[in-house]
């Protein structure tokens, strides 16, 4: 007795199953995975970055007035100019990547490998261009007072303007050791030591009339409250309890700890992803020199690399507008 296989309607449907489902190899199905999984990843974290935002969002940073340098134009004000050369460059890099692929599809080996050579160095111009950010950022560059509540203390000049320390402070003689496990302190450490003391910076304030001081709590214009002449010196003198320069996990000059924290976790984070992008596409550019795709007859590989270059561009997008723009 023979038995009939019913057909249940499947084909004819976009998705019938078999080796191919939509018409998309194993490996770009698994691509598409990946990047659906990550992509709930950094929502994550934008969504943890907007939630803390909002929390304290009387006393958050200013990206205007953090991002404002400008690689050989020291002292320059140049806010958020920089950030955007660099979100230009990978949106650029996306782009030939988009030829690079299309030329795969035509088999044109020699354009691949050109445009393929044009994406890797769009990556490692943003990739070293986010590094020059990370050193500038926790080098900072203009200095700032922690008060015991743990707030910090700008400093500005009569016009609004930020000032540095090194503008009005003088360094006195300071022989106040670090604290090393080798000075007789054990399982103690700190960083570096400020340049200046509260103290110092005190004496600086006093010496300068024209010098206020600017807290982090933003008035109902945007703008950071700034003090008068008597009120910031009774800040700086009461409350003063550590000069801070830079930024880093624990101390921020720029103002809450939460923003670098942030800042470092979500802009390296996405930073791995375009670092490990460049690698994975100088490995198929090399593949695609020796000539290993054009015996195939298929650029496939280079289609998927594409997939996750365009997914790490777009995701900067998404951090270029929560992080600097919004």
């Amino acid at each position: 007795m023979s038995t009939a296989v019913v057909n249940t309607g499947t084909e004819g449907k976009t998705w019938g199953g078999g080796n191919e489902p939509l018409k998309a190899s194993y490996g770009k199905m698994m691509m598409w995975f990946f990047i659906v999984s990550d992509a709930l990843t950094f929502s994550g974290f934008l969504a943890a970055y907007g939630f803390s935002r909002f929390k304290f969002i009387d006393a958050w940073p200013i990206a205007d007035e953090v991002f404002t340098h400008f690689p050989f134009f020291h002292g320059v004000d140049a806010p958020m100019y920089y950030v955007a050369f660099m979100t230009f460059v990978l949106i650029m890099s996306s782009v030939t990547m988009v030829l690079a692929v299309d030329a795969g599809h035509h088999l044109n080996k020699s354009k691949v490998t050109i445009y393929m050579f044009l994406t890797i160095i769009g990556g490692i111009i943003f990739v070293g261009s986010q590094a020059w950010e990370w050193n500038t950022f926790i080098k900072g560059d203009y200095g700032a007072v922690q008060t015991k509540g743990g707030n910090i203390l700008q400093f500005v000049d009569a016009e609004g303007h930020r000032v540095a320390l090194k503008d009005f402070v003088v360094a006195g003689h300071n022989d106040r050791a670090k604290h090393e496990s080798k000075n007789g302190l054990w399982f103690v450490n700190e960083g570096t030591l400020p340049t200046y003391t509260v103290q110092e910076v005190l004496h600086g304030l006093e010496s300068h009339e024209n010098v206020l001081v600017r807290t982090q709590k933003l008035t109902a214009e945007g703008e950071k409250t700034v003090l008068t002449r008597a009120e910031s010196l009774k800040q700086i003198k009461d409350n003063g309890k550590l000069v801070v320069e830079g930024a880093n996990l624990h101390v921020n000059e720029y103002g809450s700890p939460l923003f670098a924290d942030f800042f470092f976790f979500i802009t390296g984070f996405h930073g791995f992803h375009v670092f490990s992008g460049v690698v994975l596409n100088i490995i198929i550019f090399f593949n695609v020199v020796l000539g290993t795709y054009e015996r195939r007859k298929s650029y496939e590989m280079v289609e998927k690399v594409g997939l996750y270059w365009h997914f790490v561009d777009l995701v900067w997008v998404f951090v270029f507008t929560f992080f600097y723009l919004v």
